[in-house]
């Protein structure tokens, strides 16, 4: 007997009852697949609102978002203030990798002095990598002397978990606390933990300065579509197994009605299957002899 037809031959119940089974472990499956899109989708909506709520809004001074000694709330990200102070150029880094203009581009980030002794590393925009090295052919300069600059607040990000390093004058990421092992220890003390700043605007203005940062996305992705079509997916394996056993109930009464009249067993034909379902049905027969 192959296995197939021992497959066919047990009991009805203890087949239906593996078919409902099956279905109900496919169903949770999906509800967790499925609540997983829907906490994406929340969180993807916090982003956008607090982007929409911050982005385009007045700057105001570093110390009405982020008082000494405090730091940056996870409300007020994206918030405009104003820095007046002075670029420490000697401590310029480059964070690498960075996906601008469709290539591994590299973003300039400088710390800025406040003129109350704070730091905060602001992030001027981005240049092109370079032709023949593992560096940007040119980097603009940050202006001299006193300026005032607007920056939008980010949190600093975290160290790569691949453990990915950089070559001397770069990081892979920007963790500040990196940063701040990195640049002058005057500078590093003081520098802000919490936040740094990516650039809107300098004042004085230089000739030349880094690609700005492009704006968020405001696309709120395909994660409410996602966990839409897992509860479908969980609907549909019911229905499935139902038309399965509501299939072979059918079947199961048309032999019992030819048994009662004394007739063969209606000859039902099946849909000629490829090879590859053949050659897998005789290696199963093989193995279960």
């Amino acid at each position: 007997m192959s296995v197939r037809s021992r497959r066919r031959d047990a009991p009805a119940a203890v087949r239906w009852t593996v078919y409902v089974a099956i279905a109900i472990v496919f169903a949770i499956a999906c509800a967790f697949l499925s609540n997983w899109q829907f906490s994406r989708n929340a969180q993807r909506s916090e982003q956008l609102a607090l982007v929409a709520a911050n982005y385009d809004s007045d700057p105001v001074p570093l110390a009405d978002v982020i008082p000494a000694g405090a730091s940056l709330k996870p409300s007020d990200e994206w918030t405009p203030v104003t820095l007046t102070g002075t670029y420490l150029a000697d401590d310029q880094l480059l964070a690498r990798n960075r996906a601008h203009g469709g290539t591994a581009a590299y973003e300039v980030l400088v710390p800025f002095r406040l003129d109350d002794g704070r730091v905060v590393l602001v992030d001027r925009g981005w240049v092109p990598p370079g032709e023949a090295q593992n560096a940007p052919d040119h980097v603009p300069g940050p202006p001299d002397g006193e300026v005032t600059v607007v920056v939008r607040l980010r949190p600093g990000e975290p160290l790569p978990g691949s453990g990915r390093s950089a070559p001397d004058g770069q990081v892979p990421t920007i963790h500040l606390p990196t940063v701040a092992g990195l640049v002058d220890p005057s500078a590093g003390d003081a520098l802000e933990r919490s936040a740094y700043g990516v650039m809107v605007s300098e004042d004085p203005a230089p000739a030349e300065r880094p690609e700005a940062l492009e704006a968020p996305s405001d696309d709120p992705g395909p994660h409410l579509s996602y966990a839409v079509q897992w509860i479908l997916f969980a609907v549909m394996g019911f229905i499935f197994i139902g038309y399965i056993i509501r299939t072979e109930r059918a079947h199961r009464r048309e032999d019992a009605e030819a048994a009662r009249n004394g007739e063969p067993a209606p000859v039902r034909t099946k849909k000629r299957r490829d090879a590859d379902a053949d050659a897998e049905d005789a290696l199963l027969d093989t193995a279960g002899r």
